[in-house]
């Protein structure tokens, strides 16, 4: 019960900030944007693909590589429903060149509502893990369902993008945790017509029971880098320095590094 205390008085305290967030982000909101005419089936489809070299000691943790999307099924002018997914491959140097050591899954979906230039979704969220190349016997897996709070803010020449999430585990596999928090902001200043720079962080919160004798995790990601717009799609170089809660699946604890990557979006 003590978790989940814990998980009511930190969930009140993330939607609260949100909603300050998005009510301060007002002032210069997307609220006059026309609403969709009518209902809209496959409105918008977004691909990412991304590969950055980690900066770390550890041989486990060279490469890594994420294919992803998002996908909206339907668009019913006061909200949407969404489809996501994501595949991550880590790689390291410990065997061989380019050695594939995890296989690792996102699929998730959510509905949605508008109002007044905010959404408010209720999401589900499924990962796995899985170890490549290796034996993997043991399996690593947790499902959770919660609310996601999000808003954009266009200001001069800067777009300002923030979501928060908060889920509750509801089956899990091999892990300890109970729940989890997740805030993500990312600024876009275009300097150019077609050429830009990218702010972003992630906080991440992750609540755990007793069965590993650990406290409640954290983690954090920080991002810049420069952003290229073209006709069919974008590409971007980013810096970043990360704090990752269990970057192995089979391994509890946390690890930091640096890397530097590239990503190539679809417009």
């Amino acid at each position: 019960m003590k978790q989940y205390g814990r998980f009511l008085q930190s969930a009140l305290a993330a939607l609260a900030v949100g909603l300050c967030a998005t009510t301060a982000a007002g002032q210069t909101p997307d609220d006059d944007q026309p609403e969709p005419a009518r209902v809209q089936l496959l409105p918008r489809t977004e691909f990412r693909l991304s590969a950055e070299h980690i900066s770390a000691e550890n041989l486990m943790f060279v490469w890594d590589a994420n294919f992803g999307g998002d996908l909206d099924v339907i668009d019913y002018r006061t909200g949407r429903a969404t489809f996501f997914a994501n595949y991550q491959a880590i790689l390291g140097d410990e065997i061989r060149h380019f050695d594939p050591n995890q296989g690792n899954y996102i699929l998730g979906g959510f509905v949605s509502l508008r109002r007044r230039g905010v959404e408010v979704a209720g999401v589900f969220y499924h990962q796995s893990r899985h170890l490549a190349d290796r034996d993997n016997l043991v399996a690593v897996a947790w499902n959770m369902v919660g609310a996601r709070i999000e808003r954009s803010v266009t200001t001069g020449r800067a777009r300002i993008d923030g979501r928060v999430d908060v889920r509750g585990v509801v089956a899990k596999a091999f892990v300890d945790y109970t729940w989890e928090i997740e805030g993500a902001v990312r600024s876009d200043v275009q300097i150019r017509p077609s050429v830009g720079v990218l702010f972003a962080g992630t906080l991440r919160r992750v609540g755990v029971d007793d069965s590993q004798n650990r406290g409640d995790q954290t983690g954090f990601r920080g991002e810049t880098g420069v952003h290229f717009d073209g006709r069919r799609g974008a590409m971007e170089f980013f810096l970043a320095a990360e704090q990752r809660i269990d970057p192995s699946p089979l391994q509890f604890g946390t690890a930091r590094w640096v890397s530097v990557g590239f990503r190539l979006l679809s417009r």
